[in-house]
């Protein structure tokens, strides 16, 4: 069962306010007015706020404050206060039914909540903060209030061959996205273990794809396409292999505020479409001097504008800042979007930040949550 409703300070004393507004307008009022609206009200104010004993209470003294105000006028007998009287009852027991209905629909939404978030960590599982030396932070936001996943995907892997990863981001939305989200995480994390080459990693990536295409026998699945950036990050070599399938191009945040767009050397066609063309992939190395950082993104975060339909830069953004780590760098990404878009945003964004750390930097010990809490 959810628990029950705690509500803010305004809120607590705001159906008492009502009652009180209440006794002063039959204070200064003639008899004829009557102030029960007012008690009647008070119930109702508080049956989506409260817990069932907190709203009974507020109709027990609505009802009371009625009886007790007919009393003092002499007027407890009349037809019209007795009829005010059956007013009130009846609106606090609507108020107390409404009151069930907030706490079961609370409770749906508390279990669905719960769902959700499990199934995030299945299908998507929060990266560990140290990966091969490497300090990693990641977050996904989801565009809809509510929503935990949806096509945006992300994966780290410590492997014989160094650091693996994988940012991308699923054409479409709904169930049929999450379903791929699950099968390329899948595929991912067994390539990357068995694979010499990033470039065999993007073959395999694609025949899964072309498989579940072919299992679901479904058009739009079999026209579906998944864009992303696969990364190598080799033990003591101080360089990165990327391998670009139409994605944004990650950046490299050095550590005296110098952003470097890492822009690939050949362009390729995203996961999914070996079958309109193929040409032979190619993985490009770039400098990663120990105090730097890279970060991975989806489109989310590129496509997102303001009012006047500017995109977020995010080189721009972020040239010339320097940050402690990448959950911080994460934080300041995510509240500068906010900022840029006035809080509202029409698409989810899926952000890796992995930074290699100088040597005596101490280890990071906050872990930064995937799913942002309500």
């Amino acid at each position: 069962m959810a628990p029950t409703p705690r509500p803010s300070r305004f809120r607590f004393w705001l159906p008492l306010v009502v009652i009180l507004v209440g006794v002063v307008f039959d204070a200064v009022t003639p008899t004829r007015f009557t102030a029960s609206p007012f008690f009647a009200a008070a119930p109702m104010v508080a049956a989506p706020f409260f817990g069932p004993v907190g709203t009974l209470v507020i109709a027990l003294i609505a009802i009371g404050t009625e009886v007790l105000l007919r009393i003092d006028d002499g007027t407890i007998g009349r037809v019209e206060a007795v009829g005010d009287l059956l007013t009130v009852v009846v609106v606090s027991a609507l108020a107390l039914g409404i009151n069930r209905i907030v706490r079961r629909s609370g409770e749906r939404l508390a279990s669905a909540r719960i769902i959700a978030e499990a199934a995030q960590r299945a299908v998507l599982p929060q990266p560990s903060e140290q990966i091969g030396g490497l300090h990693i932070a990641a977050r996904y936001e989801a565009a809809q209030e509510d929503a935990f996943i949806g096509g945006d995907l992300f994966a780290v892997q410590d492997t014989p061959h160094g650091v693996r990863l994988i940012v991308g981001d699923v054409r479409g939305k709904g169930m049929g996205a999450v379903e791929t989200v699950a099968v390329l995480v899948g595929a991912f994390r067994e390539a990357a273990e068995q694979e010499r080459t990033l470039e065999g990693v993007a073959h395999r990536l694609d025949r899964a794809l072309t498989r579940e295409g072919i299992r679901r026998a479904e058009a739009e699945t079999a026209e579906s396409f998944t864009t992303a950036v696969l990364a190598e990050i080799p033990r003591g070599e101080g360089v990165v292999r990327l391998l670009n399938r139409g994605h944004p191009e990650p950046m490299l945040l050095e550590a005296a505020g110098v952003v470097t767009t890492l822009v690939p050397g050949q362009f390729a066609l995203p996961l999914g479409m070996a079958e309109l063309a193929s040409w032979p992939d190619r993985a490009d190395t770039s400098p990663y001097p120990p105090g730097s950082t890279l970060l991975f993104y989806t489109d989310g975060l590129s496509e997102a504008r303001d009012r006047d339909g500017v995109f977020y830069d995010p080189a721009q953004r972020l040239r010339g800042r320097i940050f402690p780590g990448p959950e911080e760098l994460l934080d300041a990404v995510v509240g500068d979007v906010r900022v840029h878009t006035g809080g509202g945003s029409t698409d989810d964004m899926a952000l890796l930040a992995v930074n290699r750390p100088t040597a005596g930097q101490p280890d990071r010990r906050r872990i930064m949550s995937v799913v942002p809490p309500p």
